[in-house]
C-alpha cells in the first residue's frame, strides 16, 4: 500500500469523532482503470487484531473445501444447547450460519478440521498469523490476529476467485454474503466483535468494479457500540460515493 496511490484521509477523523469511537478503516476503490487506497489511521490499519466473525468468511471455505459442507443448504443439526442469540438454538445451514454469526457453527467446523488442518488452510492462503493457538475460539479468543491491511487483500481475493479453493465455492460464500443490494450495486460484507474490537469487513460491487472496506474500532461500551461499526463505515462510503445516500 505504499506509493502515491496510497491516500491517508485525516478529513476522516470527523466519522469516528460523530460516533464517539476510536478506530481505523481501509477503503480500496477498484472502480475505473485504477486503484486506490484510502486510509484512516493509519498505524491501526497495519495492527493486528483477533478476526472475531469475520473468520466466518475462511472458514465457510475451509468448511466447503474439506466436504465438512456440500452447498448452503445442508442442514447443520443443533445441538439443543440454549445459547444467547435466540437465532442460534435452531437448526442452521451455510446462509443462516453467516446471517446470524452462529458461533456453535463454526466451533464444530474447527472441532472436525482440527488445529493443524486450520493453521495450514490460513498458511495457504496467507491469513494474518495463521495461527489457531490459545483459548477457543481461536479466531475471537485465542492469538490468530489480522490487520485491516490484511483483511483488505484476503478480500480482494475472494472477489476475483483467486483464492486456492473452488471457483463455486469462492461464488458461494460470495453468494451468503450479501448484506443489501440495488439494481445498481451489491453489498457484501460480515460483522465480527470479540467483545472489546468491532470489526466490519466487505465491499461494495459497482458496473465499474469494486469499493473493498475493512473498518475495526474499539467497543468500551460493548453491545452499545455494535451499531457505530456499519454507521461510520457506510458514512465513509458515502463521502466518496461508494454507496448511495440514506433514504
Amino acid at each position: 500500500m505504499a506509493g502515491p496511490q496510497f491516500q491517508e484521509m485525516t478529513e476522516w477523523s470527523r466519522f469516528f469523532t460523530d460516533a464517539d469511537a476510536q478506530g481505523s478503516i481501509v477503503v480500496l476503490d477498484a472502480r475505473g482503470k485504477s486503484e486506490t487506497t484510502h486510509v484512516y489511521n493509519v498505524s491501526r490499519a497495519y495492527q493486528r487484531y483477533s478476526p472475531a466473525s469475520t473468520f466466518k468468511i475462511p472458514h465457510s471455505l475451509f468448511a466447503l473445501d474439506s466436504g465438512l459442507l456440500r452447498d448452503e443448504f445442508q442442514l447443520i443439526p443443533w445441538d439443543g444447547v440454549k445459547r444467547s442469540a435466540a437465532a442460534w438454538n435452531a437448526d442452521q445451514n451455510l446462509r443462516s450460519a453467516m446471517r446470524n454469526s452462529t458461533v456453535w457453527v463454526y466451533e464444530r467446523f474447527a472441532k472436525e478440521l482440527g488445529d493443524t488442518r486450520e493453521t495450514a488452510y490460513m498458511h495457504t492462503i496467507g491469513y494474518g498469523n495463521a495461527v489457531a493457538t490459545g483459548d477457543k475460539p481461536f479466531w475471537v479468543e485465542g492469538d490468530l490476529a489480522i490487520s485491516s491491511v490484511e483483511q483488505i487483500a484476503f478480500l480482494q481475493q475472494l472477489y476475483r476467485n483467486q483464492l486456492p479453493f473452488q471457483v463455486e465455492h469462492q461464488r458461494l460464500v460470495k453468494d451468503v454474503m450479501v448484506n443489501e443490494a440495488s439494481p445498481d450495486w451489491i453489498l457484501r460484507t460480515k460483522t465480527g466483535w470479540t467483545g472489546k474490537i468491532g470489526w466490519w469487513v466487505g465491499w461494495v460491487e459497482w458496473p465499474s468494479g469494486p469499493v473493498f472496506f475493512a473498518l475495526n474500532m474499539d467497543t468500551p461500551n460493548r453491545l452499545g457500540d455494535l451499531a457505530k461499526r456499519q454507521s461510520i463505515t457506510r458514512g465513509v462510503l458515502r463521502s466518496i460515493n461508494a454507496l448511495p445516500a440514506a433514504p
